[in-house]
């Protein structure tokens, strides 16, 4: 880094993957000479990552713009620019809006991002191209912790009635196995010892690899072979494509950990139909028997949508009704609202203190189970990957195998060490534990 290098301000909004994205947008500047920083006021780009599965994340981003107004009016140089699925939605709308952008870059064109930054007055992209933008990414920085995030696929084919991913990230893409394994490789070299493989659906991963295409089960197998790395994760999952060979991974791979996110947003089947969800409640419930048949210390987490149009208080009822059946380890649960452009956006929804009802009720009982689940771990041995040191001293926090937040006192610790511990205590959201050995 030198005096005369720029700097880079990135807010990322939503999902795992955009913070993937982020991170390899940073590294497409950063080959251009630009440095990350947290303090917005000395940035000479600004970049907003945008998520639009979330309610109001147009209202979101254009409230944000709004506040950067006095510091592009102190300073007409600075580069402003809006990145990921909004910019994708809404285009060239968003300069209109508001002046003060100077680039909008859909998540698929993202690797044109230096080039956009260069060019003169405002400009749009937000194309779906043909080449693979990974391809044209730089190499993968050097990383300051033990985990990393690795998109293996990308887009929707699924079209579920509330959902806007299909238009805004395209249709479902799976990316070469050799790339993937050469830059997962890569990722253990510079000391990460966990990866979570990305995808909107990841297991409908069909890359070309040796032999074929490969399901998500092959490229675990093949993953779970480099040295070094330990462990191995993978978000966000549809019900409908847990192929065979991906349950039979959870018990024959010890590096895949034992939790899994299995979205299944309601537990009615005329809800699910009206979702174009195409599974059943009994097909959910039948796939969650096999998978803890696989693997019986696997957590379940999941994601519910309440008050989705027409949904009655018997719909309802049977989302209850799940939920006590799987028992899950925690899950996001969220109200109804309607995507522009989503066949459900032309439905009338549930009335909003209804959905609101419903939501505390459904939240209460997850909530039950969350801490059900944490105070089941009090007593047992687990592994913990050190992620950082705790706010207290000698204390390190990472996550174990079924993804909980653990507080070490371990005054020894650092980060990137696997150790076993002792769990002691559970809190609201996180563990305490005390280390037994390396």
């Amino acid at each position: 880094m030198t005096d005369a290098a720029k700097k880079l301000f990135i807010k990322t909004y939503g999902c795992q993957m955009n913070v993937y994205d982020s991170e390899r947008m940073a590294e497409a500047m950063g080959a251009k000479g630009y440095v990350t920083t947290e303090v917005l006021e000395e940035a000479d780009m600004v970049l907003l990552n945008t998520c639009h599965i979330r309610e109001k994340a147009s209202e979101k981003l254009y409230s944000d713009l709004g506040r950067l107004k006095p510091l592009k009016q102190a300073r007409p140089d600075l580069k402003v620019g809006v990145a990921g699925c909004v910019a994708q939605a809404e285009g060239a709308e968003i300069l209109k809006r508001m002046p003060l952008v100077d680039l909008v870059v859909g998540p698929q064109a993202y690797h044109r991002l230096p080039e956009m930054a260069e060019a003169k007055g405002q400009v749009v992209d937000t194309d779906f191209p043909p080449e693979d933008k990974f391809e044209h990414l730089p190499a993968r920085k050097a990383y300051r912790g033990p985990t990393a995030f690795l998109t293996v696929q990308e887009g929707c084919d699924k079209f579920c009635a509330f959902c806007v991913v299909p238009y805004t990230r395209g249709a479902e893409v799976s990316r070469p196995a050799d790339r993937l394994l050469r830059e997962a490789r890569d990722l253990v070299e510079r000391g990460v010892r966990e990866i979570t493989l990305l995808g909107q659906n990841v297991n409908a991963y069909h890359g070309a690899g040796e032999g074929g295409d490969w399901g998500l089960g092959r490229l675990v197998r093949e993953l779970a072979a480099i040295d070094g790395l330990d462990r191995i994760r993978y978000t966000t999952s549809h019900p409908n494509d847990m192929a065979d060979d991906l349950i039979a991974a959870h018990a024959e791979v010890p590096e895949l950990m034992p939790y899994l996110h299995l979205p299944v947003q309601s537990g009615s089947d005329r809800i699910l139909k009206a979702m174009n969800r195409k599974h059943t409640a009994e097909q959910y419930l039948r796939l969650v028997e096999r998978i803890r048949a696989a693997r019986p210390d696997i957590l379940l987490t999941s994601d519910f949508i309440v008050g989705f149009p027409g949904e009655t208080d018997r719909d309802f009822q049977d989302t209850m009704d799940l939920v006590r059946a799987v028992g899950y380890g925690a899950a996001f649960s969220f109200k109804y609202s309607a995507r522009p452009g989503t066949p459900a956006a032309e439905k009338t929804p549930v009335a909003a203190e209804v959905a609101d009802a419903r939501l505390q009720a459904l939240q209460a009982l997850i909530l039950d189970q969350q801490r059900a689940a944490q105070a089941a771990m009090v007593g047992r041995e687990v592994q913990v990957l050190y992620e950082k040191a705790g706010r207290k001293p000698g204390q390190m926090v990472g996550k174990s195998d079924h993804l909980m937040a653990v507080h070490v006192e371990d005054p020894a610790g650092k980060v990137g060490d696997l150790v076993r511990v002792r769990v002691s205590a559970s809190a609201p959201n996180s563990l305490a534990a005390e280390r037994i050995s390396a």
